[in-house]
C-alpha cells in the first residue's frame, strides 16, 4: 500500500533547500579538487565545456530529459525536491566554484597534497548536504530517480542499480575527454558511510522528521 503523503512543514521545506545548497558547496569543492565530481556532475561540466554553455543550463537540459522518465515512470518519487533540486544545483555550484577558484587558484598546481585536502573537506560536506535533502523527504532529484526506477522495475538491488547508473556517466564522461578520478571512485562508493552518519547524528534530530522506509 502507497503511504500517505504529509503535509511537509516549514523544517523539512528549509532543511530541504539548505541540503541542496550544502551539495551545490561539496560538488564546487570537488571541483576545485581537480580529483573528479560524482558521475553525473563530471558528465554535465564535460558537456556543458564541449556545448560553451554554462553548467546551470546544461545541469537543466539534461535534468529535463530525466525528469521524462521519473514522470511517466516513477510519480511517486516527484515532489518539491524534485525541482529544487534539478533546476538550481548547476547554479549553486557555479555560485560557490567561482568565487572558491578565484580565491584560491587552482589546486593542481599546488600539488596532490593540496588536491586531497579539498576532497578531504569535499566528501563530508556533501554527504552533510545529502542527507539534508534526503531526510526532509520531498522528493527525488530526476537524476537519482533513474537507479530507483530500475530497482523498482528490474529484480536487481538498488545498490547495483547506482554503481551502474554511475559507471555509465563516468564512462561517458571519460569518452568525452572529461575528468574521472579518485574523487569520482570516492563519491560512488564512500559517501554512504558519512550520509548515515549525519542521518543519525543531525539530519533527523533537526528535522524532527525520519523518512518511512519502503
Amino acid at each position: 500500500m502507497e503511504k500517505t503523503r504529509q503535509t511537509p512543514s516549514a523544517r523539512r521545506i528549509l532543511g530541504m533547500v539548505v541540503g541542496v545548497i550544502i551539495i551545490g558547496l561539496g560538488i564546487a569543492l570537488f571541483k576545485q579538487s581537480h580529483l573528479g565530481n560524482d558521475s553525473i556532475s563530471a558528465l554535465n561540466m564535460r558537456l556543458a565545456e564541449l556545448l560553451g554553455i554554462s553548467l546551470g543550463a546544461m545541469n537543466i537540459g539534461i535534468n529535463v530529459l530525466f525528469f521524462v522518465v521519473e514522470f511517466w515512470f516513477g510519480r511517486k518519487y516527484i515532489g518539491l525536491g524534485t525541482f529544487v533540486n534539478g533546476l538550481g544545483m548547476g547554479y549553486i555550484v557555479t555560485a560557490f566554484y567561482d568565487p572558491i577558484a578565484a580565491a584560491f587558484g587552482p589546486a593542481e598546481a599546488l600539488g596532490l597534497p593540496v588536491q586531497l585536502l579539498w576532497m578531504a573537506v569535499a566528501v563530508p560536506v556533501t554527504a552533510l548536504g545529502v542527507s539534508l535533502y534526503q531526510t526532509a523527504d520531498l522528493g527525488v532529484a530526476p537524476y537519482d530517480y533513474l537507479s530507483l526506477g530500475l530497482r523498482d522495475h528490474t529484480p536487481f538491488p538498488y545498490f547495483g542499480c547506482r554503481v551502474f547508473t554511475d559507471a555509465l556517466c563516468a564512462l561517458l564522461c571519460w569518452l568525452l575527454g572529461g575528468l574521472v578520478g579518485l574523487g569520482t571512485l570516492l563519491c560512488a562508493f564512500c559517501l554512504g558511510p558519512f550520509i548515515q552518519f549525519f542521518d543519525g547524528r543531525f539530519s533527523r534530530k533537526v528535522l524532527q522528521y525520519q523518512p518511512d522506509k519502503e
